[in-house]
């Protein structure tokens, strides 16, 4: 349909009244999920060792890289001159795809594996549902417009396996619904399976836009 190729197109995307309103909720919605880690946060902090903090918030981190490699593109779409610029560039945009990718459907697959063992979904579980499918999806629509390339891309795996690591070796894995608590093997499997997909996810997302998405870019 034409006016979905034309809502997905370049022009619309990186207008920057689009980046505007990314930016007024990315922010903010950054902000507190790192409040709603809070609890774990301070539970980590007593009774863990310091370094595993940075394991603990999952989905704020990811869309902290996304909304950073955001601001990057709206400030400075062109490659710097400086080739370690580009690095740390690169591998801010890709954690920014593949953990938002990876935490926005894992978020979402956790509260339904819990609303099927006996959770009871309300209003809060909606809006997390609702924020978390649309962090994996919007990293996808921009993945193509990112620079970053192979390496930047292991670098982003390698982070993300090795925070599925930490979190289910030293149980720092964000807290489940309690139904789920007895599955935790399986949830593991199930966060390490998505890891890899979400990466594959990334690179598709980055190296193989459509045909129909540049023809649009091209049109505007």
């Amino acid at each position: 349909m034409y006016w979905l190729k034309w809502f997905l197109s370049r022009s619309i995307l990186l207008h920057p009244t689009t980046l505007l309103l990314l930016m007024l909720v990315y922010i903010p919605g950054t902000a507190y999920g790192y409040y709603w880690y809070k609890d774990q946060l301070a539970s980590v902090w007593s009774e863990h060792p310091a370094w595993q903090i940075p394991f603990v918030p999952d989905s704020p981190t990811a869309s902290l890289f996304f909304a950073i490699a955001l601001l990057w593109l709206w400030i400075s779409p062109k490659p710097s001159r400086m080739a370690w610029v580009n690095g740390i560039r690169g591998v801010v945009e890709a954690l920014g795809v593949v953990t938002s990718v990876k935490y926005g459907v894992w978020a979402t697959a956790i509260i339904f594996a819990g609303q099927a063992q006996g959770d009871v979904l309300q209003g809060e579980h909606w809006m997390l549902i609702i924020g978390h499918s649309a962090m994996a999806v919007t990293a996808l629509l921009y993945a193509r417009f990112f620079n970053f390339g192979g390496l930047a891309l292991l670098a982003a795996a390698a982070w993300t396996f090795l925070n599925d690591t930490v979190d289910y070796t030293y149980g720092v894995y964000p807290y489940l619904p309690w139904q789920l608590e007895d599955d935790i093997f399986y949830v593991g499997l199930f966060t390490f399976v998505l890891t890899a997909f979400s990466v594959m996810a990334a690179a598709l997302g980055r190296f193989l836009p459509s045909s129909e998405a540049v023809k649009t870019d091209k049109s505007f």
